[in-house]
């Protein structure tokens, strides 16, 4: 390990540091330490770190707000790769808006309306960053990257890097080419169209207010837990089973959105996913469907 960070030092690998708590980085405060953690500022300095990871064999994984992230208590083996502020900015080129990685996706929604730009307003519930959107193909209120969506930038596990449009990603509901291939998106392009500054305000209030009314936005969450099965909402489905407040330590079934897991404060990864289990199991005991879960499991179990 010490010969590995030497070298990320000697390269010039932004800051790098040994065992760092993972709670502070998601946005449920839950997680252990990663052995290594890796903020790199640049595309350079990036290519530069999953090449030398590549090489000694070192295993990685992105992060970069942690919502819809659950890290496990043990924490994560190998390597953690948080963009940094070289990645955090925005520019707008006629219909087009170009966002680095770890860009708030809520914050590009209202940046994009302020130009007078329309076809981001559902990224406005959104809790994390341009990179993780894409990566997850993230979508509300009818809408999703795929979309959008004119090109990405891409570095993959070997520290090459390449463009593509969005007839590359691979892109499903909740999914895109990068749950299959490993990489690191540096930087996104979305094609916009011109609309009216006013509506869109008004669409973006009118979406904010529904999710201040019908989410516990002021607690720790990591947004939606579960994906929604073919023709149904997952939230539907788990308060018909009478789900809403069930708990286990300091995790709960929120009692105001029953698709989202609230952090009282001190919850474990283990408390988390003892409530997704069985809700599973009550669902689909109930029902007859399995969920399956939303948020990225990270870390050793």
């Amino acid at each position: 390990m010490q010969q590995l960070i030497a070298e990320l030092e000697e390269a010039g690998i932004g800051r790098v540091s040994l065992n760092e708590s993972l709670a502070g980085h998601t946005t449920w405060k839950i997680g252990g330490p990663a052995d290594l953690f890796v903020v790199p500022d640049t595309r350079e300095q990036l290519a530069a770190a999953l090449r030398i990871l590549h090489r000694h064999g070192v295993p990685w994984t992105a992060l970069g707000r942690g919502s819809n992230t659950l890290v496990s208590d043990k924490g994560v083996r190998g390597a953690v790769i948080k963009p940094g502020r070289g990645f955090d900015f925005v520019r707008f080129d006629g219909r087009a808006a170009t966002a680095g990685a770890s860009y708030s996706f809520i914050k590009l929604s209202v940046m994009a309306g302020k130009e007078g730009l329309t076809g981001l307003e559902f990224a406005g519930g959104i809790p994390g960053t341009v990179g993780g959107a894409v990566y997850m193909n993230a979508g509300a209120h009818g809408s999703d990257v795929s979309r959008i969506l004119q090109s990405v930038d891409i570095v993959w596990e070997d520290g090459t890097e390449g463009t593509y449009g969005k007839e590359d990603m691979a892109f499903g509901y909740r999914h895109s080419i990068l749950q299959e291939r490993r990489g690191f998106v540096t930087e996104a392009t979305f094609l916009l169209e011109e609309g009216d500054r006013k509506e869109i305000a008004a669409a973006m209030a009118s979406f904010k207010d529904r999710r201040l009314r019908t989410q516990p936005l002021q607690m720790a969450t990591a947004g939606s837990v579960f994906r929604n099965p073919p023709n149904d909402h997952a939230a539907r489905l788990i308060e018909a089973a009478g789900l809403k407040g069930l708990r286990e330590g300091e995790a709960e079934v929120s009692l105001l959105h029953a698709n989202f897991i609230v952090n009282h404060g001190g919850a474990k990864a283990e408390d988390v996913l003892t409530l997704i289990r069985r809700v599973q199991s009550t669902v689909e005991d109930r029902f007859g469907i399995r969920l399956v879960p939303e948020v990225l499991l990270m870390g050793e179990r």
